[in-house]
C-alpha cells in the first residue's frame, strides 16, 4: 500500500484485520470510492449514498470501516442489518463477508425463505455481528417478534440496503422505508442508513428515499473514475426470416465518455450458415459460443423460450449444453446451480435470465452479456452491460432485436421497429447525457397501505382508530394520503373483516386478515401467484401459477415438461422431461418506460446519424424505417391519416403520460367522433374518425381541455372501472382503486402539454 496522500490516513485507520486483508490481496492503493466512503462513515454521524460502477469495490468501500468500528467497540446487539433484495445477492455477499470476517469474532447470519431454520434459531439466540435480511423476512421480524425488536437491534449501528436503485419505485422499496421506520420507533439508537448502487439517475430523489422518517442528512460519495470504452453491438431479425447475418458477433467499442463515432474492434470473418432455425436465435448461439456469457430477457416467459432454442440449437449440432437459466420462478437448488457453474474459474457457460441476475452477484469474469429485445430504462441497460467487463476488461454487450417481418401492404404504424429505436434511444441518452432514469413516484400506494396496516395491527394488537392512523400514515410512504380517504380504507376493512373492532372500540386484526397475516405470502408487498411447486422425483424445479391436467405439456427452467400428477392438495405438481418447445406465461407489469427515452427515439428516426455499434441488418432496417418516416410525414405530424376512417396518434410519451392521453381521447372521444381506440405499447394509438381532420384533432382536444376548466386525473377513470394492479388492490374498495389510479398511474400535465405542443404548430 503506497503511505502517501489520504488513502494511507483511511488504511491506517483501519482495523488489522482490514489491513491484513488489503495486503494478502495485494492491492496497491484503495480506490476513490472506498476512501470517500471511509471517511464519511469515520468522521461524520450522516447516512451515505454510495454510487459508484459495478465491481468498483461499494461493498468493500461500507464494509472495510463499519468492521473496523464494531471491532473497536463490539455492540451488544446486531451492529449492522444488511437489507437486500435478492436471496441470491445475499448468499453472494455472505460468501464474501465470511471471507473477510474468518479471522474475527463478528458473527454473520444470513435470513431469508431458502435458509435453514437452524442458523436462524443460532441469530435469535445472540443476536451479534451483522445480520443480512431480505424485506419480506424483515417484515415477519417485524410482525412476529415486535417485542423481541430491542434485544435484537438494541445497540444496532447501521442498516446497509444494497441495489436501491432497484427499491426506490417499487413499492418494496416504500415497504422498507416503513419498516426502517417502525424499527426506529422501537429503539432509542437511530442507526445510520447506508445505500449502495451502480445507478442513481437523481441523488436528491435518492437522499430523499434513504433518509425518509430520519433526522440525519445525507452524503454522497465523490468518484474519480474514469469512464470505460465499452464494446456495444445491436442487430435486428426478422423471426419469420430465414436469413442470417453474416457478420460475426463481436462489438465496437464505444467510449461512454465521448459519444463521437468510435472505432472498430477487430473483426472475425465468419459464413452464414444454412438453417431452417429462428436467425435471432442463431445469432445468439454464435455470439455465446466459447464464452462466459449472460442472455437477459425482459420477462421470464421470453427467458423460457430463449433458453429452450438454445438448447435445442446444441441439441441439432451435437454440441454440449452449455445453457443455463435463472429466474425468479426457479427452485432455489436450480438458481444455485446456475450461479455456481457461471463462477468456475475457466467457465465456458451461458446463463438466460431476467432482473435475477441484473443486480450485483459476483459472478466472476463474464466475457459477453447479451440483451434480448430492447432495455425498458437506461438503469437496467447500465446494470446489464456492468456484469460483463469485470477484472479490468471492456464491458461488452450484444442486443439481439427480433420482430415480425410485417406483411405486404401493413399499415404504417406495424412497420416501423420501435424496438430498435428504443434500444438505440436508450445507448445515446447516456452517452450524450448521462441520463438515468429517477425512481418512479407513487403518492398513493394503496396496496402497500392496506398491508402495513394490517402489519402493524398484528404487530402490536389493539388499536384505538386515532392511534392506527397516527401510527400507519406517519410512515414515510403515506405523508400524503389524506386522513378522510384512510378513514374509507377502514370502514371498508371493518365490512370485509380484515379488521374488527372491540367492545372498547379498539381495532385488531379480523377473521379475514387474520387468514392473509397467517400466511408467508402476506409479508411480500408485490405478487406472488404462482404457487405450484413443480417436482421431477425428488427434485423441485420450480414453481407455476397454476396445475395442468395429467398429460399436458408446459416449460420451466428451459426444458419441456409432462405432467404425471397434479396434487392440488398439496399444490404440487410431478413431471418428467420430454423433448421440445412450448411457451409458458407469467402475468406481470415488465416496468414504465420514461417519456425521454420516447423523445429520444424520435430523433432517432429523424436525424441523419450513423450509429457505428449498429450491425448490418440492424443499419439496413432503421434506413428503411427512416425513408419510411419522411415519406409518410411523421417528422412534422403526430396524428395521419392511415385511410378511410383510420387514423394513427403517434405522442412519443413515456407509459404515465401516453396512458393518460389515450384516456383523454376516450373522455372526448364521442365528440370528436372516434371510436376503435386501440393501442401497442406506448408507442402509437390507432382509432377510427369521423368528422375530424388529422390537422385538427389535437386543436379540438386542447379547446375541450380548456373548456373543461380544471380536469383532474380522477376525471380520466371511469366510475364502471376497478383498476385492480397491485398485489392487495383486489381485495379494496374501487373508488380509492379509481383515485389511486389517477394519481399514481397517470401524467395528466405532460401529456396536456404535449397536445397543446402539437395543436400549435
Amino acid at each position: 500500500m503506497n503511505p502517501a496522500g489520504d488513502s494511507f490516513n483511511v488504511f491506517d485507520r483501519f482495523a488489522p484485520l482490514i489491513q491484513d486483508y488489503v495486503y494478502s490481496r495485494e492491492w496497491k492503493d484503495l480506490r476513490q470510492v472506498q476512501k470517500e466512503a471511509a471517511k464519511i462513515i469515520f468522521d461524520t454521524s450522516d447516512h451515505l449514498l454510495v454510487c459508484s460502477s459495478t465491481a468498483s469495490g461499494k461493498t468493500e468501500a461500507v464494509f472495510f470501516p463499519i468492521i473496523s468500528e464494531l471491532l473497536n467497540d463490539p455492540p451488544e446487539s446486531f451492529g449492522v442489518l444488511y437489507i437486500a433484495p435478492l436471496k441470491s445477492l445475499i448468499n453472494d455477499q455472505f460468501e464474501r463477508l465470511t471471507d473477510l470476517l474468518r479471522m474475527s469474532e463478528i458473527p454473520l447470519y444470513h435470513w431469508h425463505g431458502d435458509v435453514a431454520s437452524s442458523h436462524k434459531t443460532k441469530a435469535l439466540k445472540d443476536p451479534k455481528g451483522i445480520l443480512q435480511i431480505t424485506p419480506e423476512s424483515l417484515e415477519s421480524m417485524l410482525i412476529n417478534r415486535q417485542n423481541d425488536i430491542p434485544r435484537l437491534f438494541g445497540d444496532l449501528r447501521y442498516v446497509v440496503i444494497d441495489e436501491i436503485h432497484s427499491l426506490m419505485g417499487s413499492d418494496r422499496g416504500r415497504q422498507i422505508s416503513c419498516q426502517l421506520t417502525r424499527i426506529d420507533r422501537l429503539l432509542i439508537c437511530k442507526p445510520r442508513r447506508i445505500g449502495l448502487s451502480a445507478t442513481i439517475g437523481d441523488k436528491k430523489a435518492a437522499a430523499a428515499w434513504l433518509g425518509a422518517g430520519s433526522d440525519r442528512g445525507v452524503r454522497f460519495t465523490e468518484s474519480d473514475e474514469s469512464r470505460p470504452v465499452w464494446k456495444l453491438g445491436v442487430e435486428q431479425f426478422f423471426i419469420q426470416s430465414n436469413k442470417l447475418s453474416d457478420t460475426d458477433a463481436e462489438g465496437i467499442e464505444i467510449s461512454s465518455k465521448d459519444p463521437t463515432p468510435p472505432t472498430f474492434a477487430p473483426q472475425k470473418e465468419s459464413s452464414p450458415e444454412k438453417t431452417d432455425f429462428d436467425p435471432g436465435y442463431e445469432y445468439v448461439y454464435r455470439c455465446t459460443k466459447n464464452k462466459s456469457c449472460l442472455v437477459f430477457s425482459n420477462s421470464r416467459e421470453e427467458t423460457e423460450c430463449v433458453t429452450a432454442a438454445l438448447r435445442q440449437l446444441a441439441e441439432r449440432k451435437g454440441e454440449e449444453d452449455r445453457f443455463l437459466i435463472h429466474h425468479g420462478n426457479l427452485s432455489a437448488a436450480l438458481r444455485e446451480e446456475t450461479e455456481a457453474k457461471l463462477k468456475e474459474k475457466e467457465s465456458r457457460y451461458t446463463a438466460c435470465a431476467t432482473v435475477t441476475l441484473e443486480l450485483g452477484i459476483d459472478i466472476g469474469r463474464l466475457e459477453r452479456v447479451v440483451q434480448m429485445d430492447a432495455p425498458n430504462s437506461v438503469s437496467s441497460f447500465l446494470q446489464r452491460l456492468g456484469r460483463s467487463g469485470r477484472r479490468g476488461a471492456a464491458p461488452e454487450m450484444v442486443t439481439v432485436i427480433r420482430e415480425e417481418e410485417p406483411l405486404p401492404g401493413a399499415p404504417l404504424p406495424q412497420i416501423i421497429p420501435f424496438k430498435l429505436l428504443q434500444a438505440i434511444a436508450v445507448i445515446q441518452l447516456y452517452l450524450e447525457e448521462n441520463f438515468i432514469e429517477g425512481p418512479q413516484r407513487k403518492d398513493f400506494p394503496l396496496s402497500l397501505l392496506f398491508q402495513q396496516t394490517l402489519s402493524v395491527l398484528a404487530s402490536t394488537g389493539e388499536l384505538t382508530p386515532a392511534a392506527l392512523a397516527s401510527r400507519v400514515l406517519t410512515l414515510p410512504p403515506f405523508v400524503k394520503v389524506d386522513r378522510e380517504d384512510y378513514r374509507e380504507l377502514l370502514r371498508f376493512m371493518l365490512e370485509r373483516d380484515y379488521v374488527e373492532r372491540t367492545e372498547e372500540k379498539g381495532l385488531i386484526v379480523g377473521i379475514e386478515g387474520e387468514k392473509l397475516v397467517s400466511s408467508f405470502k402476506f409479508y411480500a408487498s408485490f405478487k406472488d401467484s404462482e404457487d405450484f411447486t413443480v417436482r421431477w422425483g425428488s427434485d423441485e424445479i420450480g414453481t407455476i401459477s397454476s396445475a395442468p391436467p395429467a398429460g399436458e405439456r408446459f416449460a420451466l427452467a428451459g426444458r419441456v415438461w409432462e405432467v404425471e400428477e397434479s396434487d392440488i392438495k398439496r399444490r404440487l405438481i410431478y413431471v418428467h422431461p420430454v423433448k421440445g418447445r412450448m411457451e409458458i406465461s407469467w402475468p406481470g407489469d415488465y416496468g414504465e418506460i420514461h417519456t425521454k427515452i420516447l423523445e429520444r427515439m424520435y430523433r432517432v428516426l429523424f436525424e441523419d446519424v450513423d450509429y457505428p455499434y449498429l450491425k448490418p441488418q440492424a443499419r439496413e432496417r432503421l434506413a428503411s424505417a427512416r425513408a419510411i418516416a419522411r415519406n409518410t410525414g411523421m417528422r412534422d405530424r403526430q396524428v395521419l391519416r392511415l385511410g378511410g376512417f383510420s387514423y394513427c396518434f403517434f405522442p412519443w410519451l413515456g407509459s404515465r403520460s401516453f396512458r393518460t392521453v389515450r384516456r383523454i381521447l376516450q373522455r372526448y372521444a364521442q365528440r370528436l367522433g372516434i371510436s376503435s381506440i386501440e393501442y401497442e405499447g406506448c408507442y402509437f394509438i390507432t382509432f377510427k374518425m369521423e368528422g375530424t381532420t388529422a390537422e385538427n384533432l389535437c386543436k379540438k382536444l386542447s379547446q375541450l381541455i380548456e373548456k373543461e376548466n380544471r380536469l383532474e386525473p380522477t376525471d380520466l377513470v371511469f366510475e364502471s372501472e376497478c383498476p385492480a394492479i397491485d398485489k392487495y388492490d383486489a381485495l379494496l374498495p374501487p373508488s380509492l382503486l379509481r383515485k389511486a389510479y389517477a394519481i399514481d398511474r397517470l401524467n395528466l400535465p405532460e401529456a396536456v402539454r404535449r397536445i397543446q405542443e402539437i395543436a400549435t404548430r
